[in-house]
């Protein structure tokens, strides 16, 4: 066991296959490790959508940025009776994501695109070659600009569409929170930590962040941030954990 650190809490929904990289890390360090997201997503509905003044038909092509934007797009299509014409193109950001559209349509049949690297950068290339489309873009209400300013500088036609929600998922009366580590994955993971506990005191909790948005609003709020993510050393979040760890342990043995 790593001196002092012996619950983790990964804000995150716990993995369907039961395989991830942190139970590895619990194995490895003797440590506990809990998934528990501090927001979630809630539906836009149908009322709601249309507020927005946003017509789904109106629009040639589909920019798809998540999996979960994709299940609000067709869910918030069949509660409002619109039949998704066959023409429709779709611009995923990744091949994953491109892949889960098999739920909703017949794939092969469909006109896809997507680029290999999974970078926004890189899925301007087909979007530029298809630049007399109208896209739509289905999005969270909390959602970054770095997309919309690619798609802005290229002076493509496209309207944004929140679907979605992202809000804090509360914590009820009673439930235990004491843990030794926190992982953020967005800055509104740190809004609800501070929701759920506005007199938190961070002592000696660590804290680690995935990409420079989360990391911000850490300082921002006047937290120390121990744990940075990504980077040339540790490209993922569970890498930073676990080098973390290391340095721990080995001060330890010290």
């Amino acid at each position: 066991m790593v001196a002092n650190i012996k619950k983790i809490l990964v804000s995150q929904p716990e993995p369907g296959n039961g395989k991830s990289p942190y139970y590895d890390i619990a194995d490895k360090y003797g440590v506990q490790v809990v998934f528990r997201p501090f927001i979630k997503v809630e539906s836009v509905n149908a009322k709601e959508f249309r507020a927005q003044r946003v017509n789904i038909l109106d629009h040639t092509a589909i920019i798809f940025t998540a999996r979960t934007a994709i299940d609000h797009f067709f869910r918030l299509a069949e509660e409002l009776r619109i039949q998704i014409p066959e023409t429709m193109k779709y611009f995923c950001v990744t091949e994953a994501i491109a892949v889960y559209l098999q739920k909703y349509i017949v794939y092969r049949k469909r006109k896809i695109f997507y680029p290999q690297s999974g970078k926004k950068e890189d899925l301007m290339i087909p979007i530029n070659k298809h630049n007399k489309e109208t896209f739509l873009l289905p999005m969270s209400d909390v959602h970054k600009e770095d997309l919309t300013h690619l798609l802005d500088g290229k002076k493509i036609k496209y309207h944004k569409a929140i679907m979605y929600k992202t809000v804090s998922n509360d914590f009820q009366e009673g439930e235990v929170f004491d843990y030794d580590v926190l992982l953020f994955f967005s800055p509104a993971g740190i809004s609800s930590l501070l929701k759920n506990f506005p007199k938190f005191n961070q002592n000696g909790t660590a804290i680690g962040t995935f990409g420079p948005t989360t990391a911000k609003a850490v300082r921002d709020a006047g937290l120390r941030l121990d744990i940075e993510a990504p980077s040339e050393e540790t490209p993922s979040m569970a890498a930073a954990l676990e080098n973390y760890l290391k340095k721990l342990s080995k001060n330890g043995s010290k």
